[in-house]
């Protein structure tokens, strides 16, 4: 008969040990090895009784047997979250979203519970929240919705709440199962998969088997009833995460809500998606009356630009299939000290360096005694190299004190001998920048002669980075004051 015994199982990779570590030997994580308790195994066919992600006997078919019909989306009336997920929430599918913690998660799936209840029957369980304390945030949400028309705060009578939305608070999985075989509900809100658990299971809740588990048994579930659910998922304080990494593969879509919590934008960003784009981002502006989508990000992004500024460009990058008009602001000063100072905000630390670099050694820039600060404005984060020349433009206008012409954007990846090499959807950027009424674009020359460029904006061609800068910098003659 086996036997009771212990393991230690290492909560970001899963790796399990015999004895307590400081340091997990496969990730390198410290103090993530936690004790767990293993019971001994149960027949094979008790452990996979009524498991199944069908309902009935499923029989292999022919591909050409099985209809190929595109399968109806549930519409969602928040139009950034339904461009993340695809066009709407795929029936059957599990969607997890994660986030750092009050960046709005919890929040964004209750106003999604409030729209869907209008049209079909949604649960939302929570293991962190009563229902009056949900009811409370959700009269906060509508009573600031009403208040926009006409409506005094304070008032509750006559509230918009829908009948189809029922709520529950519950960690028990089994309990939460009978839940939703009693109510039906089209959709399946859980907040969070952390904080849910398996009696049977002798580790604690959010640890690696617990969440591994409770996830397998509720994709189970979406696809045996075509039920819609949504997960909310822990982060860790690298950001990921929190849980198996196998959590990811279970599901259908991951998205990340991301922002500076001292900045009101928050970006929707899909990071996985079996029935959409993937990358895809929706953007969104907290308000009291939760979040709200901003239907032009670009033109939101450049509101407050003080045009004709030293130190400030135009770039514009891709997110998922939307391209978005940042403003990447650069500021050089004497360095008081005898290293000088690289600090980037919103773009990779490697990338600025090696930006640096090539205006120092291709364009002959002095920055070796300079402190060097690049900001992108609104808490945005560019990793793709096509905002290097807005860079690289931002900290030379900086330096020459001569502003970047208003109205110019640039789009290009700096190599290192201080080339311009193309980046991926030029015309896509393009089209984007004459839509916003910029005049001018600064772009590498292309080597292959495709589709022309765009019509209503100004392309210029450069070869190198020094060419290009002489064409975005205002002439020092011409240069005046920053305008207000």
């Amino acid at each position: 008969m086996a036997k009771v015994h212990t393991q230690y199982v290492c909560q970001q990779c899963g790796r399990k040990t015999a004895r307590q570590m400081g340091r997990c030997p496969q990730c390198g994580s410290w103090n993530s090895m936690v004790e767990e308790v293993v019971m001994p195994a149960a027949a094979p066919a008790a452990i996979h009784a009524g498991r199944s992600l069908t309902s009935g006997g499923a029989t292999p078919r022919r591909i050409s047997e099985i209809s190929g019909d595109v399968e109806e989306r549930l519409p969602v009336s928040i139009g950034e979250f339904a461009r993340v997920l695809g066009g709407g929430i795929v029936p059957g599918s599990v969607v997890l979203i994660g986030g750092d913690p009050g960046i709005g998660k919890s929040t964004l799936l209750l106003q999604v519970a409030l729209e869907m209840a209008r049209s079909m029957r949604v649960l939302y369980v929570s293991g962190e929240e009563s229902e009056r304390q949900i009811k409370m945030r959700a009269l906060r949400l509508l009573r600031a919705a009403e208040s926009g028309n006409g409506k005094a705060k304070g008032e509750d009578d006559g509230l918009p709440l829908p009948d189809e939305l029922y709520l529950v608070t519950e960690t028990n999985l089994h309990a939460i199962l009978d839940y939703v075989t009693g109510v039906n509900p089209q959709l399946l809100i859980l907040d969070s998969v952390q904080t849910t658990y398996l009696p049977e299971l002798e580790s604690s809740a959010g640890s690696v088997s617990q969440v591994r588990e409770t996830s397998s048994r509720l994709r189970e579930l979406a696809k045996a009833s075509s039920m819609g659910v949504f997960l909310i998922g822990h982060v860790t304080k690298e950001g990921t995460l929190a849980g198996p990494r196998v959590l990811e593969h279970i599901v259908d879509t991951v998205l990340y809500l991301e922002g500076d919590r001292f900045q009101s934008y928050r970006l929707l960003r899909s990071v996985k998606n079996r029935f959409g784009a993937t990358s895809e981002v929706g953007v969104f502006e907290m308000h009291e009356r939760g979040l709200v989508e901003v239907t032009n990000p670009s033109e939101a992004f450049l509101a407050e630009r003080m045009v004709n500024a030293p130190g400030s460009a135009i770039a514009v990058t891709m997110e998922g299939t939307r391209p978005l008009l940042v403003e990447i602001q650069g500021l050089t000063t004497p360095s008081a000290f005898g290293n000088p100072r690289r600090t980037p905000n919103g773009i990779d630390f490697n990338r600025l360096l090696l930006t640096v670099a090539v205006l120092t050694r291709r364009v002959g820039a002095r920055l070796g005694e300079q402190d060097i600060f690049v900001n992108v404005v609104g808490g945005l984060s560019i990793s793709e190299p096509a905002a290097d020349l807005a860079v690289a433009a931002a900290i030379a206008s900086s330096m020459r004190n001569v502003p970047v012409r208003a109205d110019t954007v640039l789009i290009g990846e700096v190599g290192l001998s201080g080339e311009l090499r193309m980046v991926s959807q030029m015309p896509a950027r393009l089209r984007e920048a004459a839509k916003l009424g910029f005049k001018q674009a600064i772009v590498p020359r292309r080597i292959r002669r495709g589709e022309p460029w765009p019509e209503g904006i100004e392309v210029v061609e450069a070869r190198s980075l020094r060419q290009a800068l002489e064409q975005a910098l205002v002439q020092e003659s011409a240069a005046g004051e920053p305008a207000d």
